[in-house]
């Protein structure tokens, strides 16, 4: 009795443990669309009314995505810098990269990681905002880095305009492979087990393998994809620039459903969110639709003011959306019923962080703004 009680004093130690850290670490995006299958959705809870805490000035419109870590924002601007500021508003450093910076930044073990639209990637000290080393890639850089470990070794992958999907080094920001699609890579790889997938311009979606940068498959979609897939289970989920949204399953190789209303042909530049069986988008036709991932089917849909450009965020079974003419907005992921709205009044094209029950979104008149509990 004495050894089963050991045991279990040890057990329930572990579980604090694991909990502990599972929340420590809820508190952050740091990256976009907060994980590494960039599903778009996070457990924390945000306020029913967010009020708007402050917002800090930079020198250009701010279309990157923001990432959070440590109570700290991150997020680059067109005026080349990239920006640190803490949530409470004050600035801790700026970095000039010498190009605009549309692309989200990646926080990874202490180090901030990030392209430019001159093809450089950086590695900066996340503290002092120090570089560490730039990678030259020969064309833009507009989507977000996502990493691979395997054993010690930690992979970076990187898109760009030069057709590559890039692996790093992160140690020493040294070439480890490169892997050539058929045109622009303009979105963020997501992580299926130990492959990168992404969808490019040259309308396929890619499995690439993340130690070797070799091709596993590629499934034609038919036309370009601009956005980011997300991942849940084997399957894949992304739009098109033609309008269609596949459920792609990635050990088949093949598309299972595609929603498609050929009445409404405009793109899906944003990325998806999925929470449980619900997967959320936002298209250019001003709709945000929620979708069943199994089906396809439209579960609602809802009419927004504008155009809708950024990617949702599902949050304890809230929407956060911005659209092009300026609005925040949160929308109850049942029933697609406006709960709150917010008038920023400057397109937002970059998606929404959640960190700390904050939203942090940037816009093009130059600020990054943060929202929460007054």
């Amino acid at each position: 009795m004495r050894h089963f009680a050991g045991q279990s004093k040890h057990v329930i130690l572990l579980l604090l443990i694991l909990f502990t850290c599972q929340f420590v670490f809820s508190q952050d995006w740091p990256i976009f669309r907060g994980n590494r299958q960039l599903t778009g959705t996070t457990l924390h809870a945000l306020p029913e009314k967010p009020q708007l805490l402050f917002s800090v000035v930079t020198g250009d419109d701010v279309k990157a995505s923001p990432v959070v870590a440590g109570n700290t924002v991150y997020c680059g601007s067109t005026d080349g810098k990239m920006y640190a500021i803490g949530f409470d508003g004050k600035l801790k450093w700026s970095f000039v990269s010498g190009n605009a910076i549309e692309a989200p930044a990646l926080i990874l073990n202490g180090s901030i990681f990030f392209g430019s639209l001159d093809g450089w990637f950086f590695r900066l000290d996340a503290q002092t905002g120090k570089q560490i080393w730039k990678y030259k890639t020969d064309n833009q850089i507009n989507g977000s880095a996502n990493w691979y470990v395997n054993g010690r070794q930690t992979i970076l992958m990187i898109g760009s305009y030069d057709y590559y999907l890039h692996g790093v080094g992160f140690d020493k920001g040294d070439s480890l492979w490169q892997y050539e699609s058929d045109n622009y890579i303009n979105g963020a790889p997501a992580l299926y087990g130990k492959y990168a997938v992404f969808g490019g311009c040259d309308g396929y979606m890619h499995l690439v393998d993340a130690l070797s940068g070799k091709l596993l498959r590629k499934i034609n979609l038919g036309t370009y994809v601009a956005s980011s897939p997300v991942i849940d289970g084997n399957r894949a989920y992304v739009g098109d620039y033609e309008g269609r949204f596949f459920g792609v399953d990635l050990d088949a190789g093949k598309v299972v459903w595609t929603y498609d209303d050929p009445q409404k042909n405009l793109p899906f530049i944003a990325s998806p969110a999925l929470s449980g069986d619900l997967i959320v988008i936002g298209n250019e036709d001003r709709n945000l639709y929620c979708l069943n991932k199994n089906t396809g089917k439209v579960v609602w849909q809802a009419r927004l003011s504008n155009r809708i450009d950024a990617s949702s965020v599902i949050v304890s079974g809230k929407v956060v959306t911005a659209t092009m003419d300026g609005m925040l907005y949160l929308h109850d992921l049942k029933t697609g019923k406006e709960l709150w709205r917010y008038e920023i009044g400057s397109p937002v094209t970059g998606s929404p962080a959640v960190a700390d029950g904050k939203i942090v979104v940037g816009a093009n008149d130059g600020r990054i703004y943060v929202f929460g509990a007054k």
